[in-house]
């Protein structure tokens, strides 16, 4: 472990960096950027689509399979959460040991067929493979690899390029609801989804010329879960607060719609809740980057959770039927929970090695998955026994946000030390 001095603003603080030799790291550059902008290509389609749940689950609930509960529905799209996620276990490992086409090109072929079929879809079992596990397992073939990817090329600007990588996913939710919100009505929501497909298309060209590694393959990277990783504090405690923050966060981002219709705002109103929620989370996943290379990404982490928690508690369940209060909270939740997105794989980062970086990272992640899969359905089964009443719902995920933030202090002490000027 390096350790190094500075003063800022004439006080003294410590910067802790996990060993790793930085040196090579070119840090910026047109090959740099390059691959920042192709990881940022394969985020559209893979995080933009997650960050359009709230759209796509109310408008299938409310008109595709209006005879379904919410609970059952939102399998569906926790499916796609939780596949992004645990199959992230073989994608870590076969990035360590090959070339990031591996992953790239059948991810890509994969999302877009998985947006075609389920803009076919008819019947709940359809949605269910075609976007929940299909889509899910593409979006992991994406997602994964370019974050990987971003850290052969960036140290101690990492958290800045991953967060501009993941604005992606806030422009997607933005764009991708819209086009099925006025596209819709007009076209039905076949074609709305479809031209949603096309977007994609453009993107993973983009992603699939620009995306590469830095460092050589590392064939003893092996392919499967590194479980024994978790005997390690610092990676076991981190692992431990990105799934209580992966739990938390689909919660706002998949109900905030149905809450609005059931608060009595206008449908079409609601559904653009899901995209000010994006508005906010844009600038919320690429300034908390540059905050957390100043002052240090578990830093941010738990200032951001501590934020989240105190407005889900404080904001979200004081609303009522208030619409202007409804519209205030989503873009500045949006805001606060940018950080969950793009700075979980950097406080991975921070705790290992580069060379392992895609086995740790698909680890951590495999596990957050099972979060990712519950938490939706978990919120719906609330809702039905409160009888459709949503303060049982905003206080689980308040109380979510919570225990991420005493995770995260947690695990910022037993891989720094519990100075609290310490910057890490």
């Amino acid at each position: 472990m390096a350790e190094s001095l500075e003063r800022e603003q004439g006080i003294l603080v410590e910067e802790i960096d996990i060993e790793d030799d930085t040196s090579a790291y070119p840090e910026g550059g047109l090959d740099a950027w390059l691959v920042v902008l192709g990881a940022w290509f394969a985020m559209m389609p893979s995080m933009g689509l997650l960050n359009t749940l709230a759209v796509l689950q109310a408008w299938i609930s409310e008109n595709e399979l209006p005879d379904y509960p919410e609970s059952t529905v939102g399998w569906i799209f926790s499916l796609y959460g939780f596949s992004l996620y645990f199959f992230g276990v073989q994608t870590g490992p076969v990035f360590d040991a090959h070339d990031v086409h591996f992953l790239i090109v059948p991810g890509s072929i994969g999302i877009i067929a998985s947006i075609f079929l389920f803009s076919f879809s008819k019947e709940y079992y359809q949605y269910l493979l075609s976007f929940g596990l299909l889509g899910g397992i593409s979006a992991s073939l994406l997602f994964n690899p370019s974050i990987s990817a971003v850290g052969h090329w960036f140290h101690k600007r990492r958290a800045l390029a991953t967060g501009i990588a993941c604005t992606a996913g806030g422009i997607g939710g933005i764009l991708f609801p819209l086009i099925i919100l006025y596209a819709a009505p007009r076209f039905g929501f076949a074609w709305s989804v479809r031209i949603v497909g096309f977007v994609c298309v453009g993107c993973c060209l983009g992603a699939c010329g620009l995306l590469r590694k830095r460092l050589p393959p590392n064939k003893k990277a092996g392919a499967s879960i590194d479980l024994k990783s978790l005997l390690d504090p610092k990676f076991a405690t981190t692992t431990l607060a990105v799934f209580l923050i992966e739990f938390a966060v689909f919660i706002p981002y998949t109900y905030i719609s149905l809450f609005a219709i059931h608060a009595g705002v206008d449908p079409q109103k609601a559904y653009l809740l899901n995209v000010l929620l994006n508005v906010g989370a844009v600038p919320g996943r690429a300034l908390p980057g540059y905050v957390a290379d100043r002052f240090g990404t578990f830093n941010v982490m738990c200032a951001t959770a501590f934020t989240c928690s105190a407005m889900i508690l404080a904001l979200w369940l004081t609303v009522g039927t208030n619409e202007a209060s409804i519209t205030a909270f989503a873009p500045l939740f949006g805001f606060w929970s940018g950080a969950a997105i793009s700075l979980t794989p950097v406080c991975i980062g921070r705790v290992c090695n580069t060379e392992n970086y895609g086995k740790r990272n698909g680890t951590a992640f495999f596990i957050a998955s099972f979060g990712a899969l519950t938490g939706i359905p978990i919120a719906g089964l609330i809702l039905k026994a409160e009888e459709g009443l949503y303060n049982g719902l905003i206080i689980f995920a308040g109380s979510l946000y919570v225990a991420a933030m005493v995770a995260f202090i947690v695990a910022r002490g037993v891989s720094c030390g519990w100075k609290v000027k310490v910057l890490f």
